[in-house]
């Protein structure tokens, strides 16, 4: 009997079965719904035990898609191979976990991707940014240009704030260097008529003179551009001090007891101090020790809200003294950096309103339990001499250690501070060159003296004036 089972064309799995059931039905002579019950009860079964046997057969294996896409791959190549070449290499897809019956990704979504893009290529390795060599480029220097930038600004800001004195008595001994004779005993006695009515002081004017005769008899000087360069290199000796340049914080607190005649600018300075020290994260206490003048106490109340400083103050007219006593107490006890007191506005004639101002050295020093760290004299460039003289007198008061020089923008005097210098042997901290508080600036003897020996029409600077 011819059995209806095409068992050739079967599963190698059921192809043995299925033979050996279709000769029992032929030796047996069976009905033929028997056997077709038969044949599909048997393919049934086998099905069953495939299933629990290998992964679901509606489940592509990760083997089985790859080769199904370099199939495809290389059909598409064969069909189009130029576009094969322009195709971007597709990621390799990562393998999957066998989780319960995933849907199977569609393999047209990766058709185009040639085999060996399944496989994860090796890193390339780059090579540094900028580096045309296969060498690593040298990182810039760090602070190189910032540092250059910085003292440009500088220069530029002393330049203008010196343009008064440049275009005095700077001027003038300029017009004096720019002939074409060479230096002799009477140029020298016109240099010296000069220097002695440009505010820098007899004695330092003196020794300017000597020092250019010394080098003249030596043959040192013969034109006037050595002689230049003789008062330049001697203003640098001046003032290019070791203990010069701004104020090292280098205790906590840091005291800083400010001194000065009324007028000179002392409040302002101590509100651009402040506002530096802020500006450097710096906890700033400010002590109101002007109790004579309400208005110097409501100055600093204005200058400690606009730089979020505490000020202690007093009672009007009350013991400068104390209220200094008190702000350095407060201070210790708070752990403050800085403590900057404002002192009277002493007229530096009246010796026993001085005397008062050594009182108050005593006072801060028994707050602190030693000396203050700076005792700063601040004074004004527009005096001319007479600031030379008030140096003088608040050094016999107090131990003066630093000197702030102010409205150099307004005067043709600057050149006060080479006779402040000169004579007194205190360095500078800080020239005051604007009314911003950046024009606070500290003191360079280099930078300073560059600015001052600056050509006067270089930058078109006016005619000179008197002060």
């Amino acid at each position: 009997m011819a059995s209806p089972v095409h068992a050739r064309a079967a599963p190698a799995e059921l192809r043995g079965p299925l033979l050996t059931l279709r000769d029992h039905a032929s030796d047996m002579d069976l009905p033929l719904p028997l056997i077709v019950a038969a044949a599909l009860a048997l393919v049934a079964l086998v099905v069953f035990l495939a299933r629990k046997g290998r992964p679901d057969a509606g489940e592509a294996s990760e083997e089985d898609r790859r080769s199904e896409a370099g199939r495809r791959g290389d059909a598409e190549r064969a069909q189009q191979p130029d576009a094969a070449l322009t195709e971007p290499t597709a990621k390799a897809p990562e393998d999957e976990a066998p989780a319960t019956d995933p849907a199977p990704a569609p393999l047209e979504s990766i058709e185009t991707a040639p085999p060996e893009a399944l496989v994860a290529a090796p890193p390339t390795e780059m090579p540094p940014v900028g580096d045309a060599g296969g060498e690593a480029a040298p990182p810039p220097p760090p602070d190189a240009e910032a540092s250059r930038a910085s003292r440009e600004e500088e220069l530029v800001a002393l330049r203008q704030g010196l343009r008064g004195t440049r275009s005095g008595f700077m001027a003038s001994l300029s017009k004096l260097f720019r002939r074409s004779e060479p230096v002799d005993a009477e140029l020298l006695e016109q240099m010296e008529e000069v220097l002695i009515t440009s505010d820098i002081g007899v004695r330092t004017a003196d020794a300017i003179l000597e020092t250019l005769r010394e080098a003249q008899a030596a043959g040192n000087l013969e034109d006037g551009e050595q002689a230049w360069a003789a008062l330049r290199a001697h203003a640098s000796r001046i003032l290019d001090r070791p203990d010069g340049g701004p104020l090292a914080l280098d205790h906590k607190p840091t005291v800083i007891l400010v001194v000065g005649v009324n007028g000179v600018g002392k409040t302002t300075t101590i509100g651009k101090l402040a506002s530096r020290f802020k500006a450097q994260g710096k906890d700033v206490l400010l002590a109101a020790g002007d109790t004579f003048r309400a208005a110097a106490v409501l100055q600093l109340e204005v200058w400690g809200q606009r730089t979020g400083c505490a000020v202690v103050k007093g009672k009007d007219r009350g013991d400068p003294g104390a209220v200094i006593f008190d702000a350095i107490t407060q201070g210790v006890d708070r752990g403050v950096d800085v403590v900057i007191a404002d002192t009277a506005g002493r007229l530096h004639t009246k010796t026993p309103l001085m005397g008062e101002l050594e009182k108050v050295g005593r006072s801060a020093e028994k707050a602190l339990g030693r000396p203050v760290d700076e005792i700063l004299l601040v004074l004004d460039s527009t005096t001319g001499q007479n600031a030379i003289q008030q140096a003088e007198l608040f050094k016999k008061a107090l131990p003066v250690s630093g000197i702030a020089l102010t409205k150099l923008d307004g005067t043709a005097k600057g050149g006060v501070i080479l006779g402040i210098v000169d004579t007194h042997g205190l360095p500078v901290r800080y020239v005051g060159v604007g009314e911003r508080v950046e024009d606070l600036r500290d003191f360079d003897a280099t930078s300073f003296v560059e600015a001052l020996f600056a050509p006067s029409d270089e930058e078109g600077d006016p005619p000179a004036t008197g002060g």
